[in-house]
């Protein structure tokens, strides 16, 4: 077996570890943690930057309030925009009560897509990224789509700050990496936020 046969089994397998972790807190738990790592992100969200969010997944991190933020302070808020067949992603802005133009994903899974002035990643200052486990180099394990990692090698002008968001309980001390894999620039969740160096 190849050493990329390797790490994708160990990615399936972790996957599995990790959401089963993240769908595992209790209600409680995880409002409160969603309240710190909102709370912790708000500083991202300025008057004058682009920064692009995510639309929550089943038990993903809702970041939601964020997008309150954003109407409040009057900063610029991108969410993906994904085109059929292709990986690299969109970005459309987002306004609060704004209607999805089309939806995307499976029917209890789906990601709405908005419409609008489309940009490119290179054009945006902060991109808050969804994990199902990052590590303490950096490393990011997705869904296994691999869109975000085609959109950040995809940055010709500039890459903007890639920070993924998501519980303590999906930070892992070291993932398999693949050459295909982008490092991230930080990581929040409820009890860290750590910067990593790009290498």
């Amino acid at each position: 077996m190849s050493a990329t046969d390797t790490a994708k089994q160990q990615k399936r397998a972790l996957r599995r570890q990790y959401r089963a972790a993240r769908s595992a807190l209790p209600r409680a738990e995880r409002l409160r943690a969603e309240r710190e790592i909102v709370r912790r992100l708000k500083p991202l969200i300025r008057r004058g930057k682009k920064t692009a969010l995510y639309w929550a997944m089943g038990s993903e991190l809702n970041l939601r309030p964020l997008l309150h933020t954003a109407a409040q302070r009057g900063a610029a808020v991108y969410l993906p925009y994904i085109e059929p067949r292709k990986k690299r992603m969109w970005f459309t802005p987002y306004r609060e009560g704004a209607a999805a133009e089309r939806k995307r994903g499976r029917a209890k899974l789906n990601v709405p897509q908005f419409a609008g002035h489309r940009i490119r990643a290179d054009r945006l200052d902060v991109m808050v990224i969804p994990v199902v486990a990052a590590d303490r180099t950096g490393c990011r394990l997705g869904q296994a789509g691999g869109y975000y990692d085609a959109t950040l090698a995809e940055c010709r002008f500039r890459r903007p700050l890639a920070v993924a968001a998501g519980f303590a309980c999906q930070l892992a001390e070291r993932l398999p990496r693949e050459a295909h894999d982008i490092l991230l620039d930080g990581f929040v969740s409820e009890r860290h936020k750590l910067r990593f160096s790009r290498r």
